[in-house]
């Protein structure tokens, strides 16, 4: 997961111009329909068995990602991970193909072979549902407390890397069973941070890579609207709305619809309230590619004050099925009656 916007002014600006647009909404509008409780009174009391997402299945996809050890954009953890997906997908029946593309390393100059793993259901239908995901993960765990591990740590990225991915994988296996009357694509997108220097390097190479070529060489089918996972397997799982979904017309009703999914569902997890500002995947979707892309984000990991991102605290044992399973249920109803 990228950079997390802290320019002060713009933000004050960014507030009191989406504070003035979400005062004219309904609560509707923002799929707030009950009062929430105490700040801190946000798990649903849901179990495992009351889900019928597996999971465990998901998390064992999370610990098979994390045990190829980093997936580092252009590296054999990267490779293997390709592989391991390819054959997962293939198996489950969807078509899978590598969108291949080159860039130049951020330290050295020389090319870097990267590939977003497309996968498709229903290829044949021309409106289509985009759901992805990035699947690298950072070079170093950069912001871990210790400095020696900040420039030769391992950074794992179960939850920054892993979970999307595994939410994806489970995913599949329920598509089996998908009846709705539009086209879904499981993007996985390469390079979202190959990212020595957050103030040089440059971000979402692969969401930008696939938007550019959608532009430029249109397929025979449009994106009616996507959904990005980022951080979604924390154990102490909180998912605020996020500022940029939130202010954009294009995707207000995704997020709106997709939040009311959750209240329908019980998983309180789903706060209705933004909270953060966050530059994602999302951005070069809805910007470049004008397909209205709302970001799935749970950027307190696991709190404000004790953050796992970009340490080498990302690891499985601070996420959990439990989180896996809330998310991956609540995105499958929403996809079954958003394309009903």
């Amino acid at each position: 997961m990228p950079k997390y916007s802290k320019n002060t002014a713009l933000l004050f600006v960014a507030i009191l111009a989406v504070g003035a647009v979400l005062a004219c909404l309904r609560p509707n509008d923002l799929g707030e329909t009950q009062t929430l409780g105490a700040e801190g009174d946000l798990s649903s009391a849901l179990t495992l068995d009351d889900i019928p997402f597996d999971g465990q299945q998901s998390y064992e996809y999370l610990q098979a990602i994390c045990r190829l050890g980093s997936r580092v954009a252009g590296t054999p953890g990267m490779q293997k991970q390709q592989q391991l997906l390819s054959e997962h997908f293939t198996q489950l029946g969807a078509e899978v193909q590598l969108q291949h593309f080159r860039v130049r390393h951020p330290l050295d100059g020389k090319p870097v072979a990267m590939a977003n793993l497309i996968v498709e259901w229903r290829p044949e239908a021309k409106q289509r549902i985009l759901l992805c995901a990035h699947y690298d993960t950072r070079p170093l765990p950069d912001r871990d407390p210790n400095p020696v591990k900040r420039r030769s740590g391992v950074f794992l990225g179960a939850n920054d890397g892993g979970s999307g991915v595994a939410v994806l994988m489970e995913l599949g296996r329920h598509m089996a069973d998908y009846r709705g009357s539009l086209g879904v694509d499981f993007c996985f997108f390469d390079g979202e941070e190959l990212v020595y220097d957050g103030n040089r390097d440059r971000y979402f190479l692969g969401s930008e890579w696939f938007s550019r070529q959608y532009v430029a060489s249109p397929p025979p089918y449009r994106y009616r609207q996507g959904v990005l996972l980022d951080m979604v397997g924390d154990a102490r799982l909180g998912i605020y709305q996020e500022r940029n979904s939130v202010s954009w017309p294009e995707t207000r009703p995704t997020v709106a619809s997709i939040w009311r999914t959750a209240q329908r569902l019980g998983v309180k997890e789903f706060i209705p309230r933004v909270k953060h500002e966050i530059r994602d995947d999302h951005l070069p979707l809805r910007n470049l590619a004008k397909i209205p892309t709302c970001d799935v984000i749970d950027f307190d990991y696991p709190d404000e004050q004790n953050r796992y991102w970009h340490t080498t605290q990302d690891i499985p044992e601070n996420c959990s099925a439990l989180s896996l399973a809330k998310v991956g249920w609540v995105l499958w109803e929403w996809l079954k009656a958003e394309t009903r």
